[in-house]
């Protein structure tokens, strides 16, 4: 019967040591989502620095000349839009509605004429943008500071690249119809 005493201990040791285990990886959890949630509030609390600095980029370099074909208060919106309101986009957005914006887009790309490699660099520049700003306004703290980081890194690879992605298609299509 001891033994059995001496199982129950431990069968209730390891239920605590679970519940424990289970309460620290939601804390962390909670912890990074506080953390990335703080990340993209810098940025959008940047987004006009953020945007105005990416016009002046984009209009000044040789692999985004095309985009000198849109008007630079358009463009300077479009980077807004973005920036200021990016834990919407990142967050709530869905993809019907991605996929709606950035058709637009595509469409729009391919009717001015402007290539569309000039267009994908301008928002991998949008992307160096917001990297330099963390780097310099967000300092890490810790552990948790840089996962809070890479998650927030995943969260902005996935949109871009769906963004990217629906505007090509609807550029090709649009050029498609030609």
């Amino acid at each position: 019967m001891q033994s059995d005493g001496r199982d129950s201990t431990l069968h209730r040791m390891r239920l605590r040591k679970e519940e424990r285990a289970d309460t620290s990886a939601s804390e962390a959890n909670t912890k990074m989502a506080t953390i990335a949630a703080r990340l993209v509030k810098v940025i959008e609390s940047n987004a006009d620095k953020l945007s105005r600095e990416l016009v002046e980029s984009v209009l000044g370099s040789d692999r985004t000349s095309g985009m000198r074909r849109r008007d630079p208060a358009e463009l300077l919106q479009r980077a807004k839009e973005i920036f200021g309101d990016l834990g919407n986009w990142l967050l709530n957005k869905t993809e019907a509605e991605i996929e709606q914006r950035y058709r637009q887009i595509g469409e729009q790309l391919a009717a001015q004429g402007i290539p569309l490699s000039h267009w994908t660099w301008s928002l991998a520049m949008g992307r160096q943008q917001i990297w330099r700003l963390l780097q310099t306004e967000a300092f890490p703290e810790g552990a948790f500071e840089v996962f809070g980081q890479l998650e927030l890194v995943q969260t902005l690879d996935q949109f871009f690249d769906r963004a990217v992605y629906h505007a090509v298609v609807a550029y090709e299509a649009a050029g498609r119809k030609t």
